[in-house]
């Protein structure tokens, strides 16, 4: 008997950057594209919604999590994640997650932190390839001068996710 397909479900939310669509399978994040980003094919959304109660529950997480974030009082997130790729890019993914809030880092010290030190550009190849922006915060690396340089989701958007994160301790951030 074939191994039943994996169910995966699609939500799009509201965001003060724009829509945001979130993935998830089998009760866990597998992607979140900011719009027009969305990947087709195999890996692509499903051709229809699933009612799967714990990918149901995991795109209701998000979205909280998303708000909290957005309203300045989420630093990092708690969610089940899924996320295909690599072991290189699995590795990067990781060490994406352990930028703190508010602070940025270069794509050569990211590749100097997870032993690569001549990695730089496969670091910005695995960082372009994060299946779940803003919650692996990809947005938090920067040029080795400090410019802000590539992002998925377009310069604005990462210029504006920095700044709420630096500006998130003076309270409600205005969008």
């Amino acid at each position: 008997m074939p191994a039943a397909s994996p169910r995966r479900t699609r939500a799009v939310i509201d965001s003060p950057i724009g829509p945001l669509t979130l993935l998830a399978e089998n009760g866990s994040l597998t992607g979140l594209y900011m719009e027009d980003r969305e990947p087709s094919g195999p890996d692509g959304p499903p051709a229809a919604d699933s009612d799967d109660d714990a990918n149901a529950l995991v795109l209701e997480q998000t979205a909280c999590q998303l708000e909290e974030y957005f309203a300045g009082q989420r630093q990092a997130f708690d969610l089940p994640l899924a996320l295909a790729g690599t072991a290189f890019q699995r590795r990067v993914w990781d060490a994406l997650r352990d930028i703190p809030y508010g602070e940025t880092t270069s794509y050569g010290r990211l590749a100097d932190e997870i032993g690569r030190p001549t990695a730089a550009r496969a670091v910005g190849m695995a960082n372009g390839s994060n299946p779940v922006s803003i919650i692996v915060p990809c947005h938090r690396v920067v040029g080795s001068n400090g410019s802000l340089t590539g992002y998925g989701g377009g310069l604005d958007r990462k210029k504006r996710l920095l700044d709420l994160e630096r500006q998130a301790d003076r309270g409600p951030v205005a969008w």
